[in-house]
């Protein structure tokens, strides 16, 4: 059987701090992705939010302008003078 070595204490000491920064490591790792995990669905959640929002915006000023459309009839509206300018019945029947 092989006679054991004892390391020295500055060997000891290399070791047991390596060991210490892995472990350090490995503990700032997980608190990283958890971190991550948490931004990443307030993120989503913002997301959602606003794509509902979108969503209802897009009803709103569909349902204005059928409102425009049937009360005014087709036509351009130059929002700089607030203006509208119906088109002539006879180039809508085109």
């Amino acid at each position: 059987m092989a006679e054991a070595i004892k390391f020295t204490e500055e060997e000891v000491t290399s070791i047991n701090q390596l060991r210490q920064d892995v472990a350090n490591v490995f503990t700032q790792l997980g608190q990283v992705a958890i971190e991550k995990k948490r931004r990443i669905s307030e993120i989503e959640g913002v997301e959602t939010q606003l794509l509902q929002k979108h969503s209802e915006l897009v009803t709103q000023e569909q349902e204005l302008f059928k409102g425009l459309n049937e009360k005014y009839g087709d036509g351009n509206f130059d929002p700089t003078t607030g203006e509208f300018t119906p088109i002539p019945k006879e180039e809508i029947d085109k």
